[in-house]
């Protein structure tokens, strides 16, 4: 494991162990991951983290899966990864064979997982320990395999790891589940692509159009993804809800980013000047208003004006 921000690596990891131990356990499992286990009720969120992550996200530098399941009375099994591994670990298999074998899984009233990026693809390949689980995975990868998915050159490094043999092609895990939720950028190419794997029945493609590349922490900035898996322990998750949720990128800085450079690339400069306009006003923006101040004066140029300002707080 790494050095957290502010204490040792030592001290970091007994916290957890004893975070762990006090109402669970807590294992380390291998050189590059850890189990942390608290038990705290009947419904268990099961989340795939990375000590980056972590660090990065959290100012006590505990798991966020810790963080939402303690909010609620849940229990939570967060596995923890030094680097990217795609937990792609014996010490891993194992663990999650020791569980099936010991029917934890069963001892609770509703399993969810949830997982991005590479951690999207562990939620989605593990979740076949827990049937009738809900799965929440954030631009996951389907799979490694430069035989299925060597159009993706993101992640050279792990050609040679193999995505064939137990907990493999994540797509397959994911048939005994009660619903898989796949959220991704449609604009993010390969993140698409990967998604499209996943299609099944019971799956649901959650497109997030112009939230970039790095989902997982948006959904965390704009602070709904705690009623994200609190409204999929509950079974009431759908993308009805999903989309009442997802209204909050309208105030996400990032995303109003995002879509005005696309607008702008795309030429539609009207467009821009509305978004800008609108930000600038909801937002109190300064960047956003010297953008509006600016267009308008390009559109004037063009014989063109705004329509009178309407905004809805």
């Amino acid at each position: 494991m790494s050095d957290s921000r502010s204490e040792s690596h030592a001290d970091w990891v007994g916290r957890l162990r004893t975070l762990g131990e006090g109402a669970g356990f807590f294992k380390k499992l291998g050189a590059s991951h850890a189990a942390i286990f608290t038990d705290n009720g009947p419904t268990l969120l099961v989340t795939f983290e990375t000590i980056t992550d972590i660090n990065r996200l959290n100012a006590d530098q505990l798991p966020l899966g810790y963080h939402v399941a303690r909010d609620r009375g849940w229990s939570h099994l967060c596995i923890v990864a030094k680097s990217d591994t795609w937990y792609r670990d014996p010490s891993v298999f194992a663990l999650f064979d020791r569980l099936d074998d010991g029917d934890f899984f069963d001892q609770f009233d509703d399993v969810v997982f949830y997982g991005a990026g590479m951690a999207g693809y562990a939620a989605a390949a593990f979740s076949v320990v827990a049937p009738g689980a809900v799965v929440i995975a954030v631009q996951p990868q389907a799979t490694l395999d430069p035989r299925v998915a060597g159009w993706d050159p993101r992640f050279p490094h792990m050609w040679r790891t193999s995505f064939t043999d137990r907990y493999g092609f994540a797509p397959n895990m994911i048939e005994g589940a009660a619903a898989v939720f796949v959220i991704y950028d449609p604009e993010q190419n390969l993140d698409a692509m990967h998604a499209a794997l996943f299609v099944r029945p019971h799956v649901t493609l959650l497109p997030c159009r112009n939230l970039g590349r790095d989902i997982g922490q948006s959904l965390v900035e704009m602070r709904i993804l705690p009623s994200v898996l609190a409204a999929a322990a509950t079974r009431s998750f759908d993308e009805r809800l999903f989309r009442i949720f997802y209204r909050a990128r309208r105030n996400y800085r990032p995303y109003l980013e995002n879509l005005f450079r696309k607008l702008t690339a795309d030429g539609r400069i009207y467009l821009a000047a509305l978004l800008s306009r609108n930000a600038a006003i909801r937002l109190n923006s300064p960047e956003f208003r010297s953008r509006s101040a600016q267009l308008e004066q390009d559109l004037a140029v063009a014989g063109l004006r705004l329509p009178a300002p309407h905004v809805n707080k």
